[in-house]
């Protein structure tokens, strides 16, 4: 059997960082031509299953006629079972599409219950999804596999071993309990970050949704040796487009203008979303919202400075003003508290910048 694993599409999400700069509705148009370069795989490579483990589409901002392109995607591939597990942005609700939408008849929508689906003679399918934007409950110890004989597969959506009060608000599994489980593939969605157990499986988002999302992003291809129960997968990258950080050191850098020069001049490519970030020492002052008005290249989306002033803070001390008499002061609380070197040393940058 072939399959293929995504997550965390989020159909119609805001892009507030593209937003900015005007490219939000041509990411969203991206998001589009991925889905449907995912369906044109689909036939090409004779699927099977595919499995959609949760955030396909953002519950707050979703267009029914989004929902009516996915479905029609979903209909030209008749063929193929497809599994979504609503995820806690798509959450199975009263209002939700996966409740009012008339969907293809190829189509299984996972609730909240645990549920089987035989595939087969030799592959059964487990699952369950969010029926809220919170599921708190652990419900992975509760299934219970019926024939482990068979080929069996988990999909879900939530959070593994989860340290935070926070990741405990969506369907926190364990580890250790996934591992030991008697799934022979388990299926999951919500880390935006791609991640491969040999157990269970984070495809991560199907494009980056922002600079916390870089490198590539697609889906997991699978295919299941329905005879001797090995499963083999790989990662296929889908999205076009790609966030990243680029670093500019600026410490021979003189002028504001020749800094806006100096980012000007970098190399931009189209198939990928900037964030600079400048670094080293500098002899001026950087206002970034000035600076950004001179940028040319819409794909840098964001601006960070991370430079320092280029001083002599120790001659500053000998000054006879008030910024001499200050740092004076903090470089004895160096003296009082080596291990705070640093803490205080930024302290005196800040200090002497606001004066």
């Amino acid at each position: 059997m072939k399959f293929i694993h995504m997550a965390d599409m989020h159909f119609d999400a805001p892009f507030a960082v593209l937003n900015k700069n005007g490219l939000g509705e041509a990411r969203r148009l991206e998001q589009r031509e991925v889905f449907k370069n995912i369906i044109e795989y689909i036939k090409q490579e004779k699927i099977d299953c595919l499995f959609i483990c949760g955030d396909l589409y953002e519950q707050e901002y979703i267009r029914k006629s989004t929902i009516e392109y996915i479905n029609n995607l979903f209909k030209s591939i008749k063929n193929t079972k497809i599994f979504i597990v609503p995820g806690n942005h798509d959450p199975f609700i009263q209002n939700s599409y996966y409740k009012k939408f008339n969907w293809s008849d190829n189509v299984i929508i996972l609730d909240s219950e645990i549920k089987k689906i035989e595939i087969n003679d030799n592959i059964d399918i487990y699952g369950y999804g969010f029926e809220d934007f919170y599921l708190r409950a652990e419900k992975v110890s509760n299934i219970k596999i019926e024939n482990e004989k068979k080929i069996n597969i988990l999909l879900t959506h939530g959070s593994v071993d989860g340290g935070s009060d926070e990741n405990r608000e969506y369907n926190p599994m364990s580890k250790k309990e996934l591992i030991e489980s008697k799934f022979d593939y388990i299926g999951l969605g919500h880390i935006h970050k791609r991640a491969d157990t040999n157990k269970f499986v984070y495809p991560g988002s199907t494009i980056s949704l922002g600079f916390d999302e870089l490198g590539e992003h697609g889906i997991i291809s699978g295919e299941i040796n329905e005879e001797n129960k090995q499963i083999k997968i790989e990662f296929i990258p889908m999205d076009k487009k790609e966030f990243i950080e680029y670093e500019v050191d600026i410490s021979e850098v003189i002028s504001k203008e020749e800094l806006i020069e100096k980012i000007n001049e970098i190399n931009i490519l189209n198939n990928k979303y900037y964030k600079i970030i400048l670094l080293g020492e500098r002899e001026f002052e950087i206002n970034l919202n000035e600076i950004n008005k001179y940028i040319e290249n819409k794909n840098i989306l964001k601006i960070k400075d991370f430079t320092k002033i280029k001083q002599d803070i120790y001659k500053i001390a000998e000054e006879n003003t008030l910024r001499g008499i200050f740092v004076k002061n903090m470089l004895k609380k160096i003296e009082i508290n080596p291990n705070e070197k640093e803490m205080i040393l930024k302290a005196i940058e800040i200090g002497i910048e606001s004066m």
